[in-house]
């Protein structure tokens, strides 16, 4: 399955043409494509699918949807056994 699951974008550079984010999926981090949404700006959240933002969201819905996604175990089929550690991770905080 390959979900749309929401970021909060970190940094963002031009890369080779194409504006490109880092983006923070709870501690899963991975770059993203910022030609859908060409006004979004660090620190805001998306919804990402297949490397590509392709809507902005507020950070309380991010949230509650990345904590729905972990409690029915999507994220770490979407993203490996890496998201298992980084949502451990938030747990601690």
């Amino acid at each position: 399955m390959c979900l749309a699951v929401p970021g909060r974008v970190l940094e963002i550079e031009e890369r080779d043409g194409t504006r490109m984010a880092t983006v923070d999926f709870g501690g899963v981090v991975k770059d993203v494509c910022l030609e859908y949404l060409p006004d979004l700006r660090v620190g805001e959240y998306a919804i990402v699918h297949v490397g590509f933002a392709l809507q902005r969201l507020d950070e309380e819905s991010a949230r509650r949807t990345l904590d729905l996604f972990g409690d029915l175990g999507l994220l770490e089929e979407e993203f490996g056994d890496a998201w298992e550690q980084a949502a451990k991770v938030g747990e601690e905080r």
